[in-house]
């Protein structure tokens, strides 16, 4: 929505028509209703003092700035509104506007409030889940060398494609094409460009794409390949469709995806795709690696947010076989643009929706067996903190869109040069039984990072199989549980697995039962606390699955501590660490009368070292065992 998408025609979600128009407010509200957000923000400013700070105004003025992506002023007209019209749509572009402006911290606080007003939205659930991706976008490193083109112009440059030596790209430079400029950002209409690119890799003058001009505006294009298609976003007014708002005596133009056939060496046949309809907008399209299937975005009915990803099969005859969502692997709640598919089936996107660096950034996903990946960010240079998009790539050369500051233009395309791979590794597991080393089924297998955070979970198929898709770089914790097993946890390096297939063979939870003794792993405390730990709580489950199994077992609980402090303090700890081990124990529906806990203190050490004890020799002190009676 903001000026990088300067193709959204279609009608604005402001959340503001809930407040009242008036009289004085009349002609800014025609131009903000026409999106053309330049003068509609001119002529909120003009309004008298009691008028600039109504509800009202101040939220269509935020919106404004918003849409025109120019942050510092949407981020000063949203904290005049935020706690006055609460409404989870304007914090969440508050809390976007803050993290584009580098106040990180303070953003954090506002999607913390959006994630407690819709718990249920996922970009509230992926922020719950990662609170720190910020530091660990940036932490990845720099995986490209960006560039800033020098066939940039002062206007919108963006969406680079490349079709043999031509580099393709959308742009509103032509000041000649049209008498009036686009209200939405006051610059010239758009047009699509091409630059030739010489032997040593240099781009020539851009000249216009003529054939595939019009009066109205045009967007990226995408051949097929074998250069005889071309797809590519214009105006439904081109086809006189629209949408009429009587109220405001407006037309709203929706996107359409037209298709162009070459004849010998002319652009000849052109054609609305029958996906095309009044009531929506189609964009950005992109032809597969293999001409097989057309990815474009859309905010058709039926999406998870504002724009979504979707493809459809290009037949043999050229027309287009049914429609598929992507998934909400792929899509969100906000807007999902600008997609572009490698060859190694390697979905590159632009996202508001998912966690990123403000504004638009640049994500992707790898597809194993018609499955996508969970979406990771590109990280930086790729995006910052302005709009990032339409990124393309083709073995170790691209290109990316963006508005971000030192560039030439409002927007500018940068070429890329790939430094490190964005690997990432199919972490392929089979789960088996240990005893009978057949596959377990059902099992429940989950991968998280060195800090817990669950990144995804999946549950065994018949052979014991299960596949994630991770980075190679990160060192993860793979569970793996199941009814009647003991659970393990393993700590992996993805680089160190070799082969491929990782093995997990889990123990019969009877295996755990040794002389009048069930064995767990040691139930750590931490120094001076008696609270369970992550590590303990993953323990005692095992604990209580053998409990149910046999009802009949009960379980004396002994707590032990390390001989730091005075021992009757030391006793005392021992105790409370005891019951709570019991309580998280009956917790989890195991009946009080079957366990019961006893404090040792520092009576019984496993390593007898009396003043001379390292701090594991502490920490293995302080131990719980579990006595069947």
């Amino acid at each position: 929505m903001k000026k990088t998408l300067t193709l959204i025609l279609v009608t604005l979600f402001s959340y503001s028509f809930v407040f009242s128009q008036n009289n004085s407010t009349k002609k800014a509200d025609r131009l903000y209703d026409r999106l053309q957000f330049v003068k509609a923000a001119e002529e909120y400013l003009k309004l008298s003092d009691s008028e600039l700070n109504s509800e009202y105004v101040i939220t269509r003025l935020a919106n404004c700035y918003y849409n025109l992506f120019e942050t510092s002023e949407a981020e000063k007209w949203f904290k005049k509104i935020v706690n006055k019209n609460p409404d989870a749509e304007l914090i969440y572009k508050y809390s976007q506007m803050l993290k584009a402006n580098g106040k990180y911290k303070e953003s954090n606080l506002w999607m913390n409030k959006f994630s407690e007003m819709k718990p249920y939205d996922s970009r509230a659930v992926s922020f719950k889940n990662t609170p720190n991706y910020i530091d660990k976008i940036i932490n990845k490193g720099k995986r490209f060398n960006i560039q800033n083109l020098k066939i940039n112009s002062e206007f919108s440059d963006f969406g680079a494609t490349i079709y043999k030596n031509k580099l393709y790209f959308v742009s509103s430079r032509n000041e000649k094409a049209t008498s009036r400029n686009y209200g939405w950002n006051d610059e010239p209409f758009l047009d699509i460009f091409s630059s030739t690119i010489n032997d040593k890799g240099s781009h020539l003058p851009a000249n216009l794409f003529d054939e595939l001009n019009s009066k109205f505006h045009e967007g990226v294009v995408s051949f097929t390949p074998d250069g005889n298609t071309a797809y590519f976003t214009r105006e439904s007014y081109y086809e006189d469709e629209y949408q009429k708002d009587s109220l405001n005596n407006t037309k709203y133009s929706q996107l359409y995806i037209y298709k162009a056939t070459k004849l010998k060496d002319s652009w000849d046949t052109f054609e609305s795709l029958e996906i095309n309809d009044v009531n929506f907008s189609n964009k950005n399209p992109m032809v597969s690696p293999d001409g097989k299937h057309l990815y474009f975005s859309s905010n058709m009915p039926g999406g998870f947010g504002l724009y979504d990803l979707y493809k459809a099969e290009i037949k043999d005859d050229g027309s287009l076989g049914k429609v598929e969502n992507l998934g909400q692997k792929i899509n969100t709640e906000g807007q999902e643009a600008f997609p572009f598919l490698t060859s190694e089936n390697i979905l590159y996107f632009s996202s508001d929706g998912h966690l990123g660096l403000g504004g638009l950034d640049v994500f992707y996903s790898k597809n194993v067996d018609d499955k996508w990946s969970n979406s990771k960010n590109v990280g930086i240079p790729v995006n910052s903190g302005a709009d990032d998009f339409a990124f393309m790539i083709k073995e170790e050369n691209g290109y990316v869109s963006s508005n971000r500051t030192g560039g030439v233009g409002k927007d500018d395309i940068y070429a890329l040069k790939k430094i490190r791979p964005l690997c990432d590794l199919l972490l392929e597991t089979v789960v088996l039984d240990s005893k009978t080393n057949s596959p377990i089924d059902t099992a429940l297998t989950s991968v998280s990072d060195g800090e817990g955070t669950i990144n995804n979970s999946k549950t065994t198929n018949e052979k014991g199989l299960v596949e994630f898709m991770i980075e190679c770089e990160n060192e993860i914790k793979f569970v793996v549980s199941k009814d009647g097993y003991e659970s393990k946890i393993l700590d992996i390096k993805l680089l160190d697995i070799d082969p491929p297939l990782l093995e997990v063979m889990l123990d019969p939870i009877e295996e755990l039962i040794v002389e009048e003794k069930v064995e767990l792993s040691p139930i750590y405390f931490e120094f001076d606390k008696f609270n369970i730990t992550n590590e303990g709580a993953f323990e005692l489950d095992k604990l209580v699955a053998i409990m149910q199994k046999y009802p009949e077992m009960k379980i004396r609980v002994e707590a032990h501590t390390d001989n730091r402090g005075p021992s009757s303090y030391n006793l005392k700890l021992s105790e409370n660490r005891a019951k709570s081990t019991a309580q998280y124990v009956i917790s989890k529906g195991i009946d009080e009368n079957r366990i019961t806990g006893v404090g040792k203190g520092e009576n019984e050490p496993v390593v007898e070292c009396s003043g001379n004890c390292s701090n594991e020799d502490h920490r293995t002190n302080r131990r719980s065992e579990f006595i069947i009676l």
